[in-house]
């Protein structure tokens, strides 16, 4: 019986049949090894499973001082490695763990190193808005670069030209189509597009145009550098319609919160 192919999530893609049997083989850079940070085993199990490998083993281990040590349990040597690492808390533990990771399968001369990173942080710092700050989005990427790693692969860069801030090939990827088909699905009826703030206007407009409905747009205001926020206005018609409040990134909720009560005000 011929194996049924679903469609690639997000896309209209169908793999054929043989392009699922090849995606274990080896390539240019041989077979595909995965490596899982320590806070990542659940999105890594969830990637091998699909891909039908396992998990790279290795033995990690904090000393009293916190430094951080990595030991691989297997050779990596001339292989096609791809390290996932989610950064959550504690940020920065995670970070260093990363390139220490990263600079350990460089040294077992790995033939390629791919960084799965699907939150970038410090995106938001990637520019000099302010005298006399620094720019720590392009630091973690020349972080990355210094460590070994040879690729990477992101979700939703809080800015697409943070990609010019590293010297090796990347892939940016997007959750819009797999989010936008969800919502799609839902088929809401009189719905409104309506974005956080004027800085995530041109991306909720994408969201409008793929569900075919108006677009409204808050403007906010930070008074510091902290996440504190307030919604000033509201540009657009929302009165007795169902909102889909969008933005990049929620960290308090603070703002989304601001912006859910302004659009109760206006209806």
């Amino acid at each position: 019986m011929a194996e049924v192919m679903t469609k690639v999530p997000g896309t209209k893609i169908k793999p054929e049949p043989h392009q699922n049997a090849a995606r274990n083989g080896s390539g240019q850079f041989g077979r595909v090894l995965l490596f899982c940070g320590n806070n990542s085993d659940g999105l890594g199990s969830a990637i091998a499973a699909h891909l039908g490998i396992e998990t790279g083993k290795y033995t990690r281990t904090v000393f009293p001082n916190e430094n951080i040590f990595i030991r691989l349990n297997q050779s990596v040597r001339g292989q096609d490695v791809y390290l996932v690492q989610s950064m959550v808390s504690p940020v920065h533990d995670h970070i260093f763990e990363m390139l220490i990771m990263i600079d350990t399968l460089k040294r077992d001369s790995a033939g390629r190193i791919n960084l799965v990173i699907p939150y970038m942080p410090y995106a938001r710092s990637d520019k000099k808005d302010q005298p006399r700050v620094g720019i720590a989005a392009r630091l973690l990427a020349n972080m990355i670069e210094v460590a070994g790693a040879d690729r990477y692969i992101t979700i939703d860069l809080h800015a697409g030209q943070i990609q010019g801030f590293f010297n090796i090939p990347g892939d940016a990827l997007t959750a819009f189509h797999l989010l936008s088909d969800y919502v799609a699905d839902k088929q809401i009826e009189n719905l409104v597009v309506c974005s956080t703030d004027l800085g995530f206007a041109k991306k909720a407009r994408n969201w409008a145009l793929r569900l075919d409905a108006p677009l409204a747009i808050i403007e906010k205001r930070r008074a510091g550098n902290d996440s504190r926020s307030e919604a000033l206005a509201l540009i657009g018609d929302v009165r007795d319609k169902n909102v889909l409040l969008v933005d990049d990134e929620v960290l308090t909720g603070g703002s989304v919160v601001n912006a859910a009560n302004l659009l109760k005000e206006e209806g």
